[in-house]
């Protein structure tokens, strides 16, 4: 029994040596964990940290261990950073407390789907037995958006305007129960018919949204572009809130608007008065009469009649002759320069004058505004009455002994109340001077005869 026992022992001592042997050559002993993973779950286009731990429960100590990540799509090697990592020493029979750590940094390809993509990490002893570990490394989309455009840079004041917010989900991922919200420091530009946050359910990947409102501003502000803090709180796969702050810029001012009416005409010199009826005050405010079929401006057809504020007007005159239809000013149309008799007459015209306002708004713009302005005046037009027989120039001889006759009747008038304030009553004095009036009256109709 003796020799059987250690003819037993003997065999089986070069099996046990064998097997530990062997242990130590194809298995390391070498455990590979993540600790931490910054961030978790990683993003695309981003770099990834891992922070991992290397742990000896063999018997043996190791030296000089070499861990080398083997990286695949979705993962790639940062620039500047190595994948291989060295471990001077590893005592046997670690506990968790007493492992190595080591970090590695990959890089997370931007197009890649959400989802759960696997990495080898290769481990080398200074015996050259090797290890390989697959560790699992979740990937998720980037939430989160941005406020691509505003409709608008400027508004008036007190005026009711529409501004809408065009949001954009510029990640990865869905977003869900967005509130978007915006505030003026200044409390001049504020929103109408809502409050100022609005909520959007859900918004896909690249996909865009806009949010409007009713906007206005104070009308005793000052012109000025004016700063909305925008905030956009965003929910998470796992419900945690973010919240994305931002500012935008947005003019309050601008244009305006102007009443033109003819005030005067006054020796063929017409006047306007032009009133600002906007909000905004206008600067270097310039008036101006085009060019236009019925009127002709004498002289300057432009002046400059300096700052408007809002609810404040000026006179601005103009030389101008209204033309009548055959555009010779005072001749109607068929009179060919006054080859028939004609007659003097009073008629009224009424024709609109247009008229340019030029000015610079509060945002530095030059504007023009052309208003329409309607003209009533007074003037002698001659009518033209040619084939009515007769001589030229007859009828206009019979005007002229008429116009002498009626004079004559006056001075003789102006005779008899003078000689009786002298004289008196005397019959002989009345009835020479009678006679002589009644001679001054027959000669005067015999001259309107002939």
């Amino acid at each position: 029994m003796k020799r059987l026992l250690i003819f037993i022992l003997l065999i089986l001592s070069p099996i046990a040596h064998a097997a530990a042997a062997s242990d130590y050559v194809d298995a390391t002993g070498i455990s590979v964990d993540v600790i931490s993973q910054t961030p978790n779950p990683a993003r695309p286009g981003e770099t990834v940290e891992l922070t991992l731990s290397v742990q000896n429960f063999g018997n043996e100590d190791l030296k000089n261990i070499v861990m080398t990540a083997q990286p695949e799509y979705p993962f790639s090697q940062v620039d500047g950073e190595s994948l291989t990592k060295t471990i001077s020493y590893l005592n046997a029979r670690q506990d968790a407390s007493d492992a190595a750590t080591v970090k590695l940094k990959l890089k997370v390809d931007a197009d890649v789907p959400e989802g759960t993509y696997e990495l080898d990490v290769v481990t080398t002893d200074s015996s050259g037995a090797t290890k390989t570990t697959t560790l699992d490394i979740e990937v998720r989309g980037k939430e989160y958006a941005q406020v691509v455009t505003i409709s608008k840079s400027s508004i008036d004041f007190a005026t009711e305007e529409q501004l809408d917010f065009v949001v954009t989900n510029t990640g990865s991922s869905p977003l869900k129960n967005m509130q978007i919200s915006w505030e003026d420091p200044t409390g001049t530009i504020l929103p109408v018919y809502s409050d100022n946050t609005k909520y959007i359910r859900y918004l896909a990947a690249n996909q865009s949204v806009t949010v409007s409102y009713i906007v206005m501003a104070d009308v005793n502000a000052d012109p000025g572009l004016y700063q909305l803090d925008i905030n956009l709180e965003v929910e998470d796969y796992n419900s945690n809130v973010s919240t994305i702050s931002t500012t935008a810029g947005l003019f309050v001012g601008g244009g305006t608007d102007f009443d033109v009416a003819f005030s005067d005409n006054s020796d063929g010199e017409m006047s306007f008065s032009i009133a600002n009826i906007g909000n905004n005050e206008a600067y270097s405010v310039k008036v101006s009469i085009p060019e236009q079929d019925g009127y002709t401006v004498s002289g300057s057809s432009s002046t400059i009649v300096g700052n408007l504020e809002k609810g404040d007007y000026t006179i601005a005159s103009f030389t101008v002759s209204q033309q009548a239809a055959g555009g010779i000013p005072g001749a109607p149309s068929g009179a060919p320069g006054g080859t028939a008799s004609a007659s003097s007459t009073n008629s009224t015209a009424s024709d609109d004058l247009n008229v340019l306002i030029e000015y610079t708004d509060a945002a530095g713009q030059r504007n023009t505004v052309e208003k329409s302005v309607p003209i009533s005046q007074s003037t002698s037009l001659t009518t033209a009455t040619a084939g009515s027989g007769g001589a030229p120039g007859q009828s206009s001889s019979s005007s002229t002994y008429t116009y002498i006759a009626l004079v004559a009747v006056v001075l003789a008038s102006g005779y008899v109340v003078y000689h009786r304030r002298k004289y008196g009553e005397n019959p002989a004095v009345v009835q020479k001077l009678g006679t002589k009036l009644g001679s001054l009256s027959h000669h005067g109709k015999k001259k309107e005869g002939n």
